[in-house]
């Protein structure tokens, strides 16, 4: 054999090392790969096509941006990817926006409303017939109608069309209904419904009169309940009005809303939306309190399953909730309480509850936590949580460790970490311990196949919870992936999923690659769509996000 002197050429190694497809640095493209991009962190990954990238958008918006891109810049490219689908297929983005908002899979409406504004405004005319003839299953309430405003007044304003379809919403409300959202949604965001209707000229009629100011209603009980709320000259009385007319919150005097008595009556007939929000304020107030029949009603209301789906009550707000209250303080420090701990655990069983049935695929599982640096923004949809990205990861890491008995979890940035995480945790301690876990470091999603090889050396399938900003490491996660397929004790089918948590362009999944998959993060439906596809029910679709 001849021998090697230090410091020469290496001969065919020189090659291989350069144009080999084994084991690629992330910060180069796998040779022959042509479809991988640069992400903000200087690493290759794939690029998800327009159609995830619509999906990301609607389920986690663009508000807040990146830990590597500001909001405006990915506001502008996830605009594109929208506009992009519109052209190519109208009715196509259309559904899959209303299939987004309607069955409550986002945590916030707001990206789906911004959508839909963009059809109603960009698409063809059979695009905006069609976003018209669905307005009301996007936008469900005033505050909606009053956003969507927004939109198209951004977008050039009110032509015919755009009138057309705010009639429409009045139009489509039976006469009970209406009267609720001209009560309960009088005013957001410097709209009213006079404003709407001054731009919109819908057909008149006695309600949209007196939404107007020019008109008297006497038939309609929320109206006549609302009148007398507005001249009530105690809290006792306004408690009284609530009882006898349902009434919502903003129909109350301010002074009058944090009164026990009438917290009790709001409750009675309080959407759970609101109930959830609340619920600091009422145990603040002295109306929950261990054992009385305000907490026993709020832990059933919380424990009903088919009342918390039907309210569309996304898991994100549960687990916002949960943390909050859990806390005793609210995030703007507005006072605080002593947490009622049957309502923590009441409102640690209704974050499960709020995610689609999941049966367990009882397969040997990786769940990958990435809390790299760029995990340690701020994550929540511009919904003020108060959570980490990581943090984020956590909760949706607990989903599949409660339902999958053969799971396991582990953190990584460059390194692995061991994590004492259990399904059967309380949502804030598994928050709270995290944040004792966060490293901080690079990023390098190929570091869970790493572990397991000494940690999980049985596992047959991978789930890694990432921003996709993966970059530091010798070889890329596909090419990990497959040579855990080839050469480890586990599963030689081995599944990874990929579970996004921004809205960004980016995968480390390869779309060619049958056994891997993209989802996004904190979509109602994914603990489903994994179990499936983990368990072969269903197969990969192409590149999209599921």
């Amino acid at each position: 054999m001849g021998t090697h002197k230090k410091g020469k050429g290496m001969g065919i190694q020189t090659y291989t090392r350069a144009a080999g497809t084994r084991k690629t640095p992330q910060h180069s493209p796998i040779p022959g790969r042509t479809d991988m991009v640069l992400n903000a962190a200087g690493g290759y990954v794939f690029e998800v096509d327009k159609w995830g990238r619509l999906d990301r958008f609607l389920i986690l918006g663009s508000e807040g941006g990146t830990y590597y891109t500001d909001e405006r810049s990915l506001t502008l490219d996830n605009t594109g990817a929208v506009r992009a689908c519109l052209a190519e297929d109208g009715k196509r983005t259309v559904d899959v926006i209303v299939d987004v908002s309607d069955k409550g899979r986002a945590p916030k409406n707001d990206p789906a409303i911004f959508a839909l504004g963009l059809a109603l405004k960009t698409g063809d005319e059979a695009t905006r017939k069609y976003a018209q003839e669905n307005i009301s299953k996007v936008v469900r309430i005033g505050t909606h109608l009053f956003q969507l405003a927004e939109v198209v007044e951004s977008l050039g304003g009110w032509g015919r069309g755009t009138r057309a379809t705010f009639a429409r919403w009045y139009a489509e409300k039976g006469k009970e209904s209406l009267a609720y959202q001209l009560v309960k949604y009088r005013q957001r965001n410097g709209w009213t419904h006079r404003d709407v209707l001054r731009l919109a000229h819908p057909t008149p009629n006695a309600l949209l009169g007196w939404a107007a100011g020019k008109a008297t209603v006497d038939d309609v009980p929320i109206i006549e309940g609302f009148e007398k709320a507005q001249k009530a000259g105690s809290a006792k009385e306004s408690a009284a009005l609530i009882r006898e007319y349902k009434l919502p919150r903003e129909a109350i005097l301010t002074e009058h809303l944090s009164d026990v008595a009438v917290q009790d009556a709001l409750l009675v007939d309080m959407p759970v939306h609101a109930m959830v929000r609340n619920l600091g304020n009422m145990t603040k107030s002295g109306l929950l309190v261990p054992g009385s029949d305000a907490t026993r009603r709020v832990i059933t209301y919380l424990e009903d399953v088919a009342r918390l789906r039907k309210a569309r009550l996304h898991p994100m707000a549960v687990l916002i909730a949960q943390r909050t209250y859990a806390r005793g303080q609210g995030l703007r420090g507005s006072g605080t309480w002593a947490p009622v701990p049957k309502i923590i655990d009441a409102l640690d069983e209704a974050f499960y509850a709020c995610f689609a049935n999941v049966e367990p695929t009882n397969r040997k599982i990786v769940i990958g936590i990435d809390t790299s640096g760029s995990m340690g923004a701020g994550w929540g949809n511009g919904m003020s949580s108060g959570l980490t990205t990581y943090e984020a990861a956590t909760a949706m890491a607990l989903v599949t460790l409660a339902t999958e008995p053969n799971s396991m979890a582990m953190g990584f940035d460059s390194h692995a970490h061991d994590l004492a995480l259990s399904g059967k945790q309380r949502l804030n301690d598994a928050l709270e311990y995290m944040r004792n876990q966060f490293r901080g470091g690079m990023t390098d999603c190929s570091v869970p196949y790493k572990w397991a090889a000494v940690r999980f050396p049985g596992a047959e399938d991978f789930i890694t919870i990432t921003d996709n900003e993966s970059w530091a490491g010798d070889i890329h996660p596909t090419q990990a992936l497959v040579d855990w397929r080839r050469f480890s004790k586990g599963d030689p089918q081995a599944k990874a999923v990929v579970m996004a948590l921004t809205a960004t362009r980016n995968s480390i999944a390869d779309p060619h690659d049958a056994g891997q998959l993209n989802v996004v993060g904190f979509d109602a439906t994914v603990p489903a769509i994994i179990g499936d596809f983990i368990s072969g029910a269903t197969a990969h679709v192409a590149s999209n996000d599921r």
